[in-house]
């Protein structure tokens, strides 16, 4: 349904937890080098769990290449700098949801060329950020919920139980 797109992320666990999440949504998972890891990392694995046969994950060598392959990306950027919340933008299938690294987020030159694109998810000023993996979660289940849940609604009825 979306393209979650990671730039260089630096902890397993949290791309493990991402790939989880896409694996449960459909999402494609992208992985911008430089990584500060191993793909055959034990904890990247270990939090993926036995998922990551259903992720569709593409690696990419470097921003500059992942914008070449994609140039009519309809993206959303996250960043704690951005005026418009997570919330009011509009998700489409299809859609790019581009997160920077844990410790440093989105380079700042890649935020103002595409200041419009640009969303945030709010929180208390004290805080710096959400972890990253919360924060994939919040941002795809928004663009999910605006969808309606897309084929993802049907299969939670299998699911429930009956009282």
């Amino acid at each position: 349904m979306f393209h979650v797109v990671l730039v260089q992320p630096e902890i397993p666990q949290n791309t493990g937890n991402i790939a989880r999440t896409c694996a449960a949504t459909g999402c494609t998972l992208h992985l911008v080098c430089p990584l500060g890891f191993e793909i055959s990392d034990k904890y990247l694995k270990r939090a993926g769990l036995d998922y990551w046969h259903l992720v569709n994950v593409e690696v990419h060598e470097s921003l500059d290449d992942f914008l070449a392959k994609y140039p009519q990306a309809r993206m959303h950027l996250f960043t704690t700098k951005a005026e418009r919340t997570y919330a009011d933008a509009q998700y489409r299938a299809g859609d790019f949801l581009v997160f920077g690294r844990e410790t440093r987020g989105l380079d700042e030159e890649f935020l103002v060329r595409h200041r419009g694109e640009c969303v945030r998810i709010p929180m208390r000023e004290e805080a710096r950020s959400l972890n990253l993996s919360n924060s994939v979660a919040v941002a795809v289940y928004e663009g999910l919920r605006q969808n309606g849940f897309g084929s993802l609604a049907q299969k939670g009825a299998l699911h429930r139980l009956s009282w």
